[in-house]
């Protein structure tokens, strides 16, 4: 395995580590406004869902934006 390569595992491994150990110590209940409905949640939830989400987008807008390069 290539150092760089190597570097952005240790990174990315300590960086999931960090996130498990926030989520984790987030366990009590808050309530969620999301439009026009209340939603009681565990903030570990709210926060794993906001992870998820940003992830994804990111992973979507990379995609996007290395698509349109190649035009």
């Amino acid at each position: 395995m290539e150092r760089a390569t190597q570097i952005k595992l240790a990174v990315a491994s300590v960086i999931i580590v960090l996130m498990v150990i926030v989520i984790l110590q987030n366990t009590e209940t808050v309530e969620t406004q999301l439009l026009f409905f209340t939603i009681p949640l565990p903030r570990a939830l709210l926060l794993l869902v906001t992870l998820l989400l940003g992830f994804f987008s990111g992973l979507l807008f990379t995609a996007w934006w290395s698509r349109r390069g190649r035009r």
